[in-house]
């Protein structure tokens, strides 16, 4: 099973344990399995890792319904964490680090276990600003809205920003990192009238979809100029509107999608001079996210960034993983953590 196991401290390590894809959400308890793994011998150039929190993403719960194609079973998921080196260098014994991979759980071994084994070179120290149990829940969401804007050019001081699905994780993430980045508007976009949910050192002017058309909104605020960047977390159901709203020489980013198919105006798109950009964060390994992370511990440690509030009653321990895997599912507005340590 090559499971990575429990420092010289213990002699198993209990995790998440996925024999093969769930196919629907009635089947996650059959599905996922508590096991206690003996402890293997460390291998060289790694460190193990006492994880005290371990973000459950929509990807994780995907890859276990077998929706993501990557996904290898059998495996333990979860792709975020934050905890405690262990064992490993004396020098790095105590360290509170985090990090993420797109192939942590879904290629290889993930984080929704006591204890996870990873390369030394992937080691990054959390920001010391974030408790562990905050650390954790950083993760996917911010490495996403973080690479989408770096590949589209990034935030320029006096941008326009929009943000379809400003109250999920990524588009949190995404306006906080516009926000730093002096971003001189930011529109969100909701399916009904709603407040922004997030921190952002800058207003957010949220739009009512059921209610307001969002280009002309965008347009009218912005003196007629639209929106520089388009950060599209839901896809499909927007990309109209989406266009619409786009600046000349715009950039549009998508990290998910409804349909798979929309009709394009391909004249829209080069008299507009526009760009489209997808994100896949499933490609990013452990190296990239640890580069990503340690871009973003600036932003967190001087509080321009803030982590997401992670309430107590979303925090699971590990015998409650199918609970936490069903709360993401339906869609649960607060970060979902595992700590395994309960």
């Amino acid at each position: 099973m090559n499971q990575t196991a429990a420092p010289s401290i213990a002699t198993h390590n209990k995790a998440a344990w996925v024999e093969a894809k769930a196919g629907d959400a009635a089947g996650l308890a059959a599905a996922v399995k508590i096991v206690d793994f003996a402890r293997e011998p460390l291998p060289p150039g790694c460190v193990r890792i006492e994880v005290k929190s371990t973000g459950v993403n929509p990807s994780d719960v995907k890859a276990v319904l077998g929706v993501m194609p990557h996904a290898i079973w059998p495996r333990t998921p979860g792709r975020d964490y934050a905890g405690v080196v262990v064992e490993g260098p004396a020098q790095l014994i105590g360290k509170e680090v985090w990090g993420s991979g797109g192939e942590l759980g879904i290629r290889r071994n993930g984080a929704h276990a006591h204890y996870l084994v990873i390369e030394e070179k992937y080691l990054r120290e959390k920001p010391s600003t974030l408790t562990l149990a905050e650390a954790g829940a950083v993760g996917v969401p911010f490495i996403t809205a973080s690479e989408g804007l770096r590949e589209a050019g990034g935030v320029s001081p006096g941008d326009v920003v929009l943000v379809f699905g400003a109250n999920g994780k990524v588009g949190e993430a995404a306006i906080q990192i516009a926000a730093m980045s002096g971003a001189a508007l930011i529109f969100g976009v909701e399916r009904t009238k709603e407040a922004y949910r997030g921190h952002s050192n800058a207003p957010v002017d949220m739009i009512d979809a059921s209610s307001q058309d969002i280009a002309a909104h965008v347009r009218e605020k912005s003196g007629g100029h639209g929106a520089d960047i388009v950060f599209n977390t839901v896809g499909s159901p927007y990309f109209e509107a989406a266009n619409n709203a786009m600046a000349l020489k715009a950039r549009q980013i998508f990290i998910s999608t409804i349909e798979h198919s929309v009709p394009f105006n391909i004249f829209q798109f080069y008299r507009g001079r526009h760009k489209f950009i997808g994100l896949d964060t499933l490609a990013l390994d452990q190296a990239d996210c640890g580069e990503i992370l340690e871009g973003l511990k600036p932003g967190f440690e001087s509080r321009a960034l803030r982590p997401f509030a992670v309430k107590s009653a979303q925090i699971y321990p590990l015998a409650g993983i199918v609970d936490a895997y069903k709360a993401v599912l339906a869609g649960a507005p607060d970060r979902v953590v595992l700590d395994p340590s309960l």
